[in-house]
């Protein structure tokens, strides 16, 4: 079985793992953790997601799921979450940086967008400091709040 569940601090080590597996850049990782939501299945990590929070906005960031449970929805159930906790939280957009899944993401209301459009405040992240390339593809999803 499956749960997702918010990450603790215990899990940190785990969510590098899977970075590092996947290629994936390990900076400021730590300093948001509390903003991840991970995947276990019979008491291992097997996929973890975040945000970092910047007023309004949020970077979604570490979308990554362990190879053997690839292509089994897990990360489009943390994708998902995490868009629901930025609505319940009324935050205005998500935006990301991906090198290698910019079709991955339209399905959860994500377009491109030029990096220029980024909000200055996503520019104290790590990600945009130079963790992630500046070739990497940026995207925005605007988050409608609820009726």
């Amino acid at each position: 079985m499956l749960t997702l569940r918010t990450a603790r601090p215990a899990d940190l080590g785990a969510v590098e793992a899977l970075l590092s597996a996947a290629g994936l850049p390990l900076q400021g990782v730590a300093d948001h953790l509390p903003q991840f939501v991970v995947a276990e299945r019979e008491g291992a990590l097997v996929a973890a997601a975040g945000l970092e929070l910047y007023g309004t906005s949020a970077l979604l960031r570490s979308v990554v799921v362990s190879e053997g449970q690839k292509g089994k929805g897990v990360g489009a159930e943390l994708v998902q979450r995490l868009v629901e906790r930025a609505r319940a939280d009324g935050l205005e957009a998500l935006f990301l940086l991906t090198t290698t899944a910019a079709d991955y993401f339209p399905r959860f209301g994500f377009v491109r967008i030029d990096r220029a459009a980024l909000p200055t405040q996503l520019h104290a992240s790590e990600e945009l400091r130079g963790a992630c390339p500046a070739s990497a593809v940026v995207m925005r999803c605007i988050v409608e709040r609820q009726p």
